[in-house]
């Protein structure tokens, strides 16, 4: 059976890349979903986008969507 990927990133995924607290990471996360449900998106409440994260926060744009396959 083959192995899937993990689209969204949790609280604590982002706690640790960051090296915040994970009150803190759910804040950030809630902000960017609702960045995410004004765009017309459906959000999963404590979770982002791997593909959205890496977008707002390292700027990676079009390339990155490619290379991790969202596109």
């Amino acid at each position: 059976m083959q192995q899937v990927s993990k689209i969204y990133y949790s609280a604590s995924d982002v706690a640790e890349m960051l090296g915040i607290s994970k009150a803190s990471a759910y804040n950030l996360i809630k902000k960017l979903n609702t960045e995410l449900e004004k765009a017309g998106y459906i959000v999963i409440q404590g979770k982002i986008s791997r593909v959205y994260f890496a977008e707002k926060w390292y700027g990676l744009t079009e390339q990155y969507r490619l290379a991790e396959g969202a596109i």
